[in-house]
């Protein structure tokens, strides 16, 4: 089960990672498009990609501020130095870390930062642990740690990113039986339960909804909004980091 809320996206997690003053920001992958739109209203310049042109152009459409561009992460058409700031949200799981890093750095500017942030859910929570405990009887991989999060390391293993900081904001999202039992049912592997498995996994569910909220109000899931940012250090990078007199950028 993921994040899949539009709550209110913690104040103090933009403030930790928009640049001081305005600058330009490129913004990596569709799902990097609401931070990046959020950013842009903070008077930074965004330029987004992604590899699928369609993708970059929803984004564009959503998000009108945005610049769109469809682009390889691993082959940016972009000048050295051409942006302060690199976002990656919710992705970098997705990417060929060795190569992407090699680009962010080449693009980054002098002093330039490479931000990630990752939303996952927080199971510190005692109610939440008791869902996770009901959903393993039913599926052993249910709610387990999120791998996603290990792509994170590699920026430290990064010679163009030798300091990295990690932050960690705490964001609640509300959720009514209904949509609880909704959230429990789509999980792939619990979807596929026969008939009487999967009554018996909503009772338990619904049963611990039922004890754990204070109707009318609803419960509240616990995320964590996990973000590191990193400056560039353009020291090991091979390419020569003059931009060139011309170059071609293809909008979308």
């Amino acid at each position: 089960m993921t994040y899949r809320s539009s709550a209110a996206f913690p104040a103090a997690a933009i403030d930790w990672l928009a640049p001081t003053d305005p600058s330009r920001v490129l913004a990596v992958g569709r799902a990097s498009a609401a931070t990046a739109s959020r950013l842009s209203r903070l008077g930074n310049r965004v330029t987004i990609i992604d590899r699928s042109g369609s993708a970059a152009r929803a984004s564009r459409h959503r998000y009108p501020a945005l610049q769109a561009i469809g682009a390889a992460p691993d082959a940016l058409p972009f000048r050295p130095c051409s942006f302060d700031h690199v976002l990656v949200s919710q992705g970098m799981h997705l990417l060929a870390t060795g190569l992407v890093l090699d680009e962010f750095a080449r693009v980054l500017a002098a002093g330039g930062r490479l931000d990630v942030l990752y939303t996952v859910r927080d199971d510190s929570v005692p109610w939440v642990r008791r869902l996770a405990r009901i959903l393993r009887t039913y599926d052993p991989d249910a709610m387990t740690g999120d791998e996603k999060l290990y792509s994170a390391a590699a920026i430290a293993a990064s010679p163009h990113f030798p300091l990295v900081e990690h932050r960690s904001f705490r964001m609640w999202v509300p959720i009514t039986r209904e949509g609880m039992l909704e959230m429990v049912s789509s999980a792939p592997k619990l979807a596929a339960l026969g008939v009487p498995e999967a009554d018996q996994l909503l009772e338990e569910v619904a049963a611990l909804y039922d004890s754990s909220a204070r109707s009318p109000e609803p419960l509240l899931l616990p995320y964590s909004v996990m973000c590191w940012r990193a400056g560039v250090d353009h020291s090991e990078l091979d390419a020569d980091l003059r931009p060139p007199r011309d170059g071609l950028q293809i909008n979308l």
